[in-house]
């Protein structure tokens, strides 16, 4: 673990559910000393919410435990002054401080970013809210009405369908990874001065972000952009074609793609109809191209064309299912499970690949209070004698 990246960084995580704990278990993977503050009797919300729920761990769930591996558990109440104290001289001692409070919460209790700048002068200080501190900042902020609020929604599902969340809370993850690498430019800020910083993030600012082209398009031409399934607004064919038993996700970003797959298809003149030629022409046509190629395609399986376009290097998959999506990471060798011992299910590991410093193997996710012993007895040593992992 010495040659992890991040070894040697103090992580006070007062985060609780998805985004915060996303950003501080990679701030695990990569080698940082991560101490989740939890609340006494109950801990993260997350513990209780199951199914499904881990064999042989006394109740755990498998939420809780997918966001939390490599981390040291205390249970603290901030509204008792000796827990109070002992979290003030966490953050004395942190270099990264991770919370998603309300804002005005942590005020209450000392350990608000001004509070904790005068504990700590080189605390990177990283706030995760719903909607910012402003006007939204009493707004509660869970990833399904972000995704309703922030407009994915409205473009997720099928032309004549009701509007559909993701189906994961990616507002969640996607905010998680904005505080990660916020995080890391604020260290990278402090090795040159010296100085701590406060890193905001909000689960809407975060969405808007990632809506990338879409959000361009609605500021490009003042239209806001409408629900169009699985295709793409500006490029065809880019969706979900029917062959023999099933779906086949294509992707076809140029002309010169579109005649290799038109070729591999046996209809090499769809290239050279003036309908389809050019990329505006077949997402102006998109129909009449989709008719004619899931004609072609209704010869074979979606596997069977898998195999045939890849070998014309166009960019094709069956729409698996995340069991299936699991093994086909494995069989292209990206090894994507983790394995964190006997009795314990395996978990996806870290995307993050470093070739001079790989992530570690981190411990598994702990009890509720797991390390509380451990960690209340080295904040009542000096505040210069080292973290020891439990």
């Amino acid at each position: 673990m010495t040659d992890s990246p991040l070894s040697g960084l103090l992580v006070a995580d007062f985060s609780r559910v998805l985004a915060g704990p996303l950003a501080t278990m990679t701030m695990a993977d990569l080698g940082a000393t991560v101490i989740k503050i939890e609340r006494p009797g109950t801990g993260d919300d997350t513990r209780h919410w199951g199914p499904p729920w881990l064999a042989g761990t006394d109740g755990a769930s498998a939420y809780f435990d997918c966001l939390n591996r490599g981390k040291h558990s205390v249970a603290l109440d901030l509204d008792a002054p000796a827990d109070r104290d002992a979290a003030a001289e966490l953050v004395r001692r942190a270099d990264v401080l991770v919370e998603n409070f309300r804002p005005g919460v942590l005020a209450r209790h000392g350990l608000d970013y001004p509070s904790a700048r005068d504990l700590n002068p080189r605390l990177v200080y990283a706030s995760i809210t719903g909607f910012g501190d402003g006007a939204g900042a009493a707004l509660p902020g869970y990833d399904f009405v972000v995704q309703a609020a922030g407009g994915l929604m409205s473009i997720t599902g099928e032309p004549d369908g009701d509007p559909l969340k993701a189906g994961v809370a990616l507002v969640d993850a996607l905010t998680g990874k904005d505080a990660l690498i916020g995080v890391l430019a604020a260290l990278r800020h402090r090795d040159r001065t010296g100085a701590g910083q406060h890193v905001r993030v909000n689960l809407l600012s975060s969405l808007l972000g990632g809506l990338t082209n879409q959000v361009a398009a609605y500021l490009t031409t003042g239209d806001a952009p409408a629900r169009m399934g699985n295709r793409h607004p500006s490029i065809a064919p880019y969706e979900t074609l029917r062959c023999a038993d099933g779906l086949l996700a294509v992707a076809v970003g140029t002309d010169a793609q579109f005649a290799r797959f038109a070729a591999a298809l046996g209809v090499d003149g769809l290239a050279r109809d003036p309908r389809f030629a050019a990329n505006a022409a077949r997402v102006a046509n998109r129909p009449e191209l989709v008719a004619e190629l899931e004609r072609a395609l209704a010869a074979r399986t979606a596997r069977d064309w898998e195999e045939r376009l890849h070998t014309a290097g166009i960019a094709c998959a069956p729409v698996n299912d995340i069991a299936s999506a699991v093994r086909y990471a494995d069989d292209l060798g990206l090894a994507p499970v983790l394995d964190l011992g006997p009795g314990r299910p395996g978990q996806i590991r870290t995307p993050i690949d470093l070739s001079a410093a790989p992530p570690h193997v981190p411990s598994p996710p702990p009890g509720l209070d797991e390390h509380g012993d451990t960690v209340r007895a080295w904040l009542r040593e000096p505040s210069d004698t080292p973290w020891s992992t439990p």
